[in-house]
């Protein structure tokens, strides 16, 4: 009787697995993630560079009254002329020195001479460079609006969407975004030099 069992588990045949369709179902579910996938992208900083000076030509120089010297140092301290401030005190600070139009000698002669610099150390926290360029940013928008609301518009950007394609912005052109980002140091020092937008 064992024998009889044995020859029927014999000729049994033993059950396989279809894989023919595996290869393209996997190939489907790869497509499908592929296309459904977002991929995060580092924006960065949307800046206006300068276009370069040619190889002979030096920087422009720029008087030292004319520019603001905002530092970040390595432990997130808030400098302003080397005096020690807040990130509050960037924004009274910039409005003082841009609408200056030379009252006060220690800030700018013009609103188109002034400068803002911002410098950081290298071991600065990114979000306190973009904080504190924000900053700069904000107060250049709020004298916009305050021009732009002096011309009868309710905002800047109302004026900016009123005026023609051959139009000049007349505000920007009077008070131009001028900001220096200097080359961060290694030891925190002063804040010259960089590039501007």
């Amino acid at each position: 009787m064992a024998s009889l069992l044995d020859k029927r588990d014999d000729e049994r045949e033993e059950g396989e697995i279809n894989t023919a369709g595996l290869a393209d179902i996997s190939f489907l579910l790869l497509i499908f993630f592929l296309i459904t996938t977002t991929f995060d992208t580092d924006t960065g900083i949307g800046m206006t560079l300068p276009p370069p000076l040619p190889e002979n030509q030096q920087p422009p120089p720029v008087k030292d009254r004319n520019m603001l010297k905002v530092l970040i140092n390595a432990r997130g301290q808030v400098l302003i002329e080397e005096e020690a401030s807040s990130m509050e005190d960037i924004s009274r600070e910039v409005k003082t020195h841009v609408l200056n139009r030379g009252k006060n000698p220690e800030y700018s002669q013009t609103p188109d001479d002034a400068l803002v610099s911002i410098k950081t150390d290298r071991s600065t926290s990114y979000k306190m460079y973009i904080n504190a360029l924000d900053e700069v940013k904000a107060t250049y928008n709020e004298i916009y609006n305050k021009h732009a609301k002096e011309q009868g518009f309710e905002s800047y950007q109302a004026y900016k969407e009123s005026l023609g394609p051959d139009e000049d912005d007349m505000i920007r052109e009077k008070i131009p975004l001028n900001i220096s980002i200097a080359e961060p140091s290694s030891r925190g020092g002063g804040g010259e030099g960089g590039s501007s937008s």
